[in-house]
């Protein structure tokens, strides 16, 4: 299973490709999108939906994972991220793909064992999982951990008979079918 993560943003949106093989975490590609800020938002935000759009085409994920939206204190930062999230969203429904959100809780105790995990403690972490050795930034070891995240749950799942990750349109869940 090949997973597409996306760490949203509007000034740097993080994307890492990780492929599942039997057991072991194959590291694809990872990277950074960053617009010129001098750009007006909704340039940023169709550059951003363009790159991702590209790197589905070449890398074929069966699905995407994000993070979930949380509570920002700036209200202007919070409205640019999830108008970063739509941008990404509707490119994943444009270009097909099954898109999977967690928290940013949940993805560092699927990574890291702890779900308050520094930054430090998560790339640490991917890096062990995945070989990649080093970062451009955060958003891109978060958006390979959210990628780790998502693999994780559905091999989980995939243990449990009966019970499977399941697309719900307010929540991600494990569920019974």
């Amino acid at each position: 299973m090949r997973v597409i993560g996306i760490d949203p943003g509007s000034k740097a949106c993080g994307y890492g490709i990780v492929e599942q093989d039997g057991t072991k975490l194959l590291f694809i590609d990872s990277g950074e999108i960053r617009p010129k800020q001098s750009l007006p938002i909704e340039r940023r935000l169709h550059m951003i939906s363009e790159e991702i759009a590209g790197k589905i085409e070449n890398f074929s994920p069966a699905c995407m994972s994000i993070e979930k939206v949380f509570v920002a204190k700036n209200s202007k930062s919070a409205l640019h991220l999830g108008q970063a999230r739509g941008a990404v969203l509707a490119t994943a429904a444009a270009c097909d793909v099954e898109v999977f959100e967690y928290s940013s809780t949940t993805v560092k105790k699927s990574v890291a064992s702890n779900g308050r995990a520094s930054k430090e403690e998560v790339q640490k972490m991917v890096s062990l999982l995945t070989g990649r050795k080093s970062f451009e930034s955060s958003d891109e070891s978060d958006a390979i951990a959210i990628a780790v995240c998502h693999i994780n749950n559905a091999k989980a799942a995939d243990k449990i008979p009966g019970f499977s990750v399941r697309k719900s349109s307010r929540r991600r869940r494990f569920t019974l079918r």
